[in-house]
């Protein structure tokens, strides 16, 4: 018997702030829900994107599988901010907040 696996989404993500000076990248297995509480954090929160307002999606990658998506953020985080720049910029030319096309 052939098991089945069900498919999920998860992905990985740039935020900024509004200045487009600071970076932040996380996983998240909905975009969606994840962009709201960094629009929304809990009052008094002393969390790092509440403290640099991270609020404004600069770009995403799907995956199905939560293993390469884990593995994908963490490349990611080592990357320096001039690399990090560039795939922003293949993917979103214009450093368009894409907070409304998820």
């Amino acid at each position: 018997m052939v098991k089945v696996q069900a498919q999920h989404n998860y992905y990985v993500y740039f935020v900024t702030n509004k200045a487009k000076t600071v970076l932040y990248v996380g996983m998240t297995n909905n975009l969606k829900d994840r962009l709201y509480y960094h629009n929304n954090p809990e009052p008094y929160s002393k969390s790092f994107t509440h403290k640099y307002r991270f609020k404004y999606l600069v770009y995403y990658e799907h995956f199905f599988d939560v293993e390469d998506a884990i593995a994908r953020e963490k490349q990611l985080k080592r990357w320096r901010r001039e690399k990090k720049d560039k795939l922003i910029k293949s993917f979103n030319p214009t450093l368009k907040f894409l907070n409304d096309a998820v």
